[in-house]
């Protein structure tokens, strides 16, 4: 299961879980690593129906706030589905200390390569595990990575890797605010290091509202790479909602990633057309039953709840809000599922029935109500 915040009764994230993912074969197994192979790392594994072998498409995640161990099991289930669609099969470790992964997590500090080069070791162990699968075509390998998973991407391209023709960097880069840490320094000098080793060509996605890495930085970390001698190909897009960081999250990042992604593909020599079906789960139907931004108009809520529901219209797509003849409501936006992370934590807070009552643009009430991420939700 994956655990994704959205706000509930009490106004306070809570933790949601969302189910595997059927259409894309989705599981989750314990991959050997460490020394000795004595630890063990969550891997989430999505890939087409049949035997393979399948290009393999290595996918590695950042560093959120907190203890690492406090991380939930990361998904990227719009880039898994994109893959999957194309005929890949996607592997996301959890590299070690993170979510239920074993080990301890490796923190050097304000040391950017130190840092770059202990993650990538996991990166290394997932790789080896994965072509000892008969399901893995050991030639067509991409990895990729997003924020420190992206720096660890790049250090695992110092290594000369047969099979591994290209490596995808959404906004990688690692910010350690620490007194005593110049680390945008840091970084600059672990990029320049990485470029001067780099064996595996690079495509580079940053935009230009990335809360972590402004276009200043992301060009010295590029300049540094590339005068090294690093091969990488930069796109820096423009801002994307709220914070660009977050691109490869989001379902309306697709958009912006994918395009370029099939070129960089393509360049490599590594599949891009769609060869799998991947039907996207049905959006409940609009209802009319009154005006989005109806705040009168939202049935069983107190002043608390239509005061989240005025917040609620605030929040950008996709979004749904969920409530019940109880009184009670959520709403989650952006990232996986939100009607199901909606439905999910409203139903924590209610002994009757939770249903949809808005999705992105549209009030789906009461209709919404009969919705299979309704029903999953009341289970």
């Amino acid at each position: 299961m994956l655990s994704l915040p959205c706000l509930s009764l009490n106004a306070q994230p809570v933790s949601v879980s969302l189910p595997l993912d059927s259409r894309l074969n989705e599981q989750i197994i314990m991959v050997p690593a460490g020394d000795g192979l004595r630890e063990e790392l969550e891997t989430t594994v999505f890939r087409p129906s049949g035997p393979g072998p399948f290009p393999l498409l290595l996918m590695n995640h950042g560093k959120q706030a907190g203890p690492a161990k406090l991380q939930a099991r990361e998904r990227f289930i719009y880039m898994a589905t994109a893959f999957v669609r194309r005929g890949y099969a996607v592997m996301l470790p959890m590299r070690a200390g993170y979510a239920l992964s074993t080990g301890a997590y490796r923190d050097s500090g304000c040391d950017m390569l130190g840092n770059a080069h202990g993650q990538a070791r996991d990166v290394l162990a997932a790789l080896a595990y994965a072509r000892r699968q008969s399901w893995v075509d050991p030639g067509r390998i991409v990895v990729a990575g997003q924020s420190y998973g992206g720096l660890a991407a790049l250090a695992l391209a110092t290594r000369a890797l047969p099979g591994v023709r290209g490596v995808l960097n959404f906004a990688g880069g690692l910010r350690v605010d620490a007194p005593g840490c110049d680390w945008q320094a840091s970084l600059a000098k672990a990029f320049a290091t990485l470029g001067a080793y780099n064996r595996i060509p690079s495509l580079w996605l940053y935009g230009a509202n990335d809360s972590y890495f402004s276009p200043a930085l992301v060009r010295r970390l590029f300049n540094s790479f590339s005068g090294s001698g690093g091969q990488a190909e930069l796109l820096a897009y423009g801002p994307f909602k709220r914070d660009a960081h977050l691109t490869l999250g989001s379902r309306d990042g697709v958009a912006v990633w994918l395009p370029p992604t099939e070129r960089f593909l393509q360049q490599i020599g590594m599949p891009v057309r769609q060869v799998v079906s991947v039907v996207d789960p049905p959006a409940p139907p609009e209802t009319h039953f009154a005006l989005l931004d109806d705040i009168a108009a939202v049935p069983y809520l107190a002043a608390p709840g239509r005061a989240a529901y005025r917040a609620f219209l605030d929040k950008t797509a996709p979004r749904a809000f969920a409530l019940s003849a109880s009184g009670a409501w959520a709403w989650a936006e952006e990232g996986e599922s939100p009607d199901v992370r909606a439905l999910t934590s409203c139903q924590r807070r209610s002994s009757v029935p939770c249903h949809l009552y808005s999705v992105d643009e549209s009030v789906v009430w009461p209709l919404g109500g009969g919705s299979a991420a309704a029903a999953g939700a009341a289970e």
